[in-house]
């Protein structure tokens, strides 16, 4: 086999090689059935074994306690930006947005459809290169929800802590994060997640809930877009993303078979450090975007002083056997993004590779 590219894709980002493996040898037949995952029914016993045990791990990984609901819907988080407001945002009523990047932006323009969403706090005028402090931030109890951004793919930036909204439900959009580190679910009542950065192929969206927040929903909702709908089907009230699903639960057992959260963790520290390393080392050769105390572990955002040798970088990287160093194209610059599947020694070669250039460009 011709050897794998260090893929530092920002999404859809790299799988765990050996659920790639796995499910090539199951594509054609899966576990006996003479059908391959994709051709299995929906509402099959071979497929809804797939499906709850999916909901289980997941479960069970991220210790989500039983007054949660686990959906596994389609459209991204995309979707969620409007679905939310759609569903828990009336007409005239506030909710609060915290502004850390593009995809808080997005959100907030959607939530304008449906209500009058507002500010809490703002990066921007920093070039969002940090975290609001937790100090700054002061809720409205009248407000409908609060909503943040874990991780910020574009810019590299991360949530290290999340406020304290009392009772005012607090959503968040963990799509580039989750299942990258321990979280406390019970601080939320909506967690949402595209698949295609930790969990799995894209096409899925996990959507974690509080129940009682169900009980908030409008009635006036599609019921395509209500989560009540998903909630009461198991996620089976139309043909969901059936291989998709099968993929997640995949990486799932890959993410247990690995130790778990905590051992996930270690690696992913591990591998964050020795790419910040070579760029604080490097005396202003290479630099970060975020500050160092909003740095995400999940994707490293750098540039180089000068244009010219910054396209050479990633001309040359790119010839070397690395992918999907590029900046965002909004913002340039460089970008590793190391979640979860991508191996310590992908990350190690990077460094290297770092180091290499700047001693033949320096």
């Amino acid at each position: 086999m011709k050897q794998r590219a260090y893929n530092f894709n920002a999404g859809p980002s790299a799988l765990p090689l050996a659920v790639l493996e796995k499910a090539q040898k199951e594509f054609v037949d899966f576990q006996g059935t003479g059908m391959s995952v994709m051709e299995l029914s929906h509402r099959s016993a071979a497929y809804e074994e797939v499906h709850n045990q999916a909901i289980s791990r997941l479960k069970s990984l991220l210790s989500i306690p039983d007054q949660y609901e686990v959906l596994f819907l389609q459209g991204g988080a995309s979707l969620q930006f409007s679905m939310i407001p759609m569903n828990f945002l009336s007409a005239g009523q506030q909710a609060g947005y915290i502004m850390t990047g593009s995809w808080s932006e997005k959100a907030i323009k959607e939530a304008e459809l449906f209500g009058k969403p507002y500010h809490i706090a703002s990066s921007k005028k920093n070039q969002y290169r940090t975290i609001p402090a937790l100090s700054e931030l002061t809720f409205n109890e009248q407000d409908a929800y609060v909503h943040l951004t874990s991780n910020n793919t574009i810019y590299g930036t991360q949530w290290k802590e999340f406020p304290e909204t009392g009772n005012i439900p607090l959503i968040a959009d963990m799509s580039s994060d989750i299942l990258s580190r321990p979280i406390d679910v019970s601080r939320f009542a909506l967690i949402y997640a595209g698949a295609q950065k930790n969990l799995g192929p894209s096409g899925v969206t996990v959507v974690i809930i509080r129940k009682d927040l169900l009980e908030k929903e409008n009635s006036d909702a599609p019921t395509m877009l209500k989560y009540s709908t998903h909630a009461k089907t198991n996620s089976l009230f139309h043909t969901p993303p059936t291989f998709g699903i099968y993929m997640l639960g995949e990486v799932l057992r890959w993410v247990e078979e690995q130790g778990g959260i905590d051992v996930i963790t270690q690696k992913n520290e591990e591998k964050a450090k020795i790419i910040y390393d070579t760029i604080d080392q490097s005396h202003g050769f290479y630099y970060g975007h975020a500050e160092k105390d909003s740095r995400s572990l999940m994707n490293i955002t750098f540039r180089l002083n000068d244009e010219d040798l910054e396209k050479k970088f990633l001309t040359e990287a790119k010839e070397a056997g690395f992918v999907g160093l590029n900046g965002h194209r909004s913002v340039g610059g460089c970008r590793a993004s190391t979640y979860n599947a991508v191996p310590f020694e992908a990350c190690k070669a990077l460094s290297e590779f770092m180091g290499e250039f700047q001693q033949k460009n320096s």
